[in-house]
């Protein structure tokens, strides 16, 4: 299919504006071609996800972006970098690959772009208008900001992101469409228990199931009695994204979609229909650990999505000041760090074992040592991604049973205390 651009895109990609702007025109172009897009659509935002050091062509490409003269034309965030930069744990990258993901991170600087450094951008005050287009990268981002906020933006992966970022155009394609926001699949959670649906480690499995279920089709959630809250529904949609393709969800009388488009949503998810029960449940929650019940844990690790304040102010209550056994890694944004320095609430939780990382997560950089162990996570995303990216062993777990199985230096699950 041919992309029509219109003149002023067309003198941009000829180098109207220099040699770094018409190089993400053409990619911008020749993407919308490759998914059948007509046209280009202005968008609002971006999250970009290629900062992320995978190798020195990446270094190198938004290098040449900077030489070029490129600079983002809308508002633009990063995701994680290979570094922690603020200095709070310690890399095992060595050199030259630590000065190559230095050099890639200083780039993404130079082209304008807000060093947020997180995967939750969201928790940073970047939240586009609902019915917004953008163009976002990281796919826990992009559920996010399809479902809660009601923005539309695709999977933009690396390094497309940034060319939207610097064109401030995107292929008008996919969930950019109102018509493929539609869901065409029901996923009812009715028939669980009340009590399982009111706890924090429901929304890390029931995402999971959902993803390896629904794939990359757009489902509605029924069987919800509340709104579970915002870190709840991030720990869903994460764990949805990284077992399936999940770009959206719905949730009847919750996300806004799904509020606004009530009846609507509801016929058109009528057609096919998941029921789950609690033995599903069960099932998704044991296949999130790669081991069955260890002797022994050698970390912990929370905070994939990063952690938000609200959940370190859970952390430090479920702590209650005691002294950790085995390292517990947690990850967040450099805004929530620049919170607890300034209420002093830093220093006590890393004067008991915990291990503060920013900027960065366990699962994308080396920081861990490198040892065959066994990770425990109450995270639906690094319990995917930690065995292959590791070489952990993973142990699923709720905060509550993390917390009390690395002061105990063993697995210890509430159920066992009972």
């Amino acid at each position: 299919m041919t992309v029509r651009l219109t003149a002023e895109e067309q003198a941009i990609a000829s180098g109207r504006d220099g040699s770094g702007t018409a190089i993400a025109m053409r990619i911008v172009a020749e993407a919308a071609r490759l998914m059948g897009a007509e046209r280009l659509i202005p968008i609002a935002s971006a999250h970009i996800d290629g900062a992320l050091y995978h190798g020195d062509s990446g270094t190198l490409f938004a290098e040449r972006l900077v030489k070029g003269g490129a600079r983002v034309a809308i508002r633009s965030t990063l995701n994680v970098g290979a570094l922690d930069l603020t200095g709070c744990s310690q890399i095992r990258l060595a050199d030259p690959q630590r000065s190559m993901a230095r050099r890639m991170m200083e780039a993404y600087r130079a082209l304008g772009c807000e060093t947020t450094w997180t995967c939750a951008p969201y928790q940073v005050g970047h939240r586009p208008a609902f019915g917004t287009d953008v163009a976002w990268g990281e796919s826990n981002a992009v559920v996010f900001c399809n479902s809660i906020l009601g923005a539309r933006t695709n999977r933009y992966g690396d390094f497309l992101d940034i060319a939207c970022a610097i064109t401030g155009q995107a292929p008008d394609y996919g969930l950019h469409k109102p018509e493929n926001r539609l869901p065409s699949i029901t996923f009812d959670v009715a028939a669980l228990p009340r009590s399982f649906l009111a706890t924090e480690i429901a929304w890390p499995v029931l995402g999971s199931l959902y993803g390896r279920e629904i794939g990359n089709v757009v489902g509605l959630v029924t069987g919800i009695d509340a709104d579970p809250g915002e870190d709840a529904l991030k720990a869903f949609g994460a764990a949805a994204a990284s077992s399936g393709a999940v770009g959206l969800f719905h949730i009847a009388g919750v996300t806004p979609e799904a509020r606004l488009n009530a009846g609507e949503f509801h016929e058109a998810a009528s057609r096919c229909r998941i029921v789950v029960t609690p033995a599903m449940v069960a099932e998704a929650r044991a296949r999130l650990s790669t081991v069955e019940r260890p002797t022994a844990i050698d970390a912990v690790a929370i905070g994939s999505p990063h952690l938000s304040l609200e959940e370190f102010t859970r952390l430090e209550r479920l702590l209650a000041g005691r002294q950790l056994a085995v390292p517990l890694y947690a990850c967040t944004g450099r805004h929530v760090l620049s919170v607890l320095d300034r209420n002093g609430r830093r220093k006590p939780l890393e004067n008991a074992g915990i291990v503060i990382v920013a900027d960065t997560c366990v699962v994308v950089t080396p920081i861990m040592p490198d040892i065959k162990g066994v990770l425990m996570t109450n995270s639906g995303k690094f319990a995917h991604y930690a065995p292959a990216n590791t070489g952990y062993s993973v142990l699923y777990g709720s905060l509550a049973e993390c917390v009390e199985s690395a002061v105990a230096g063993r697995p210890i699950f509430m159920e066992d205390a009972a």
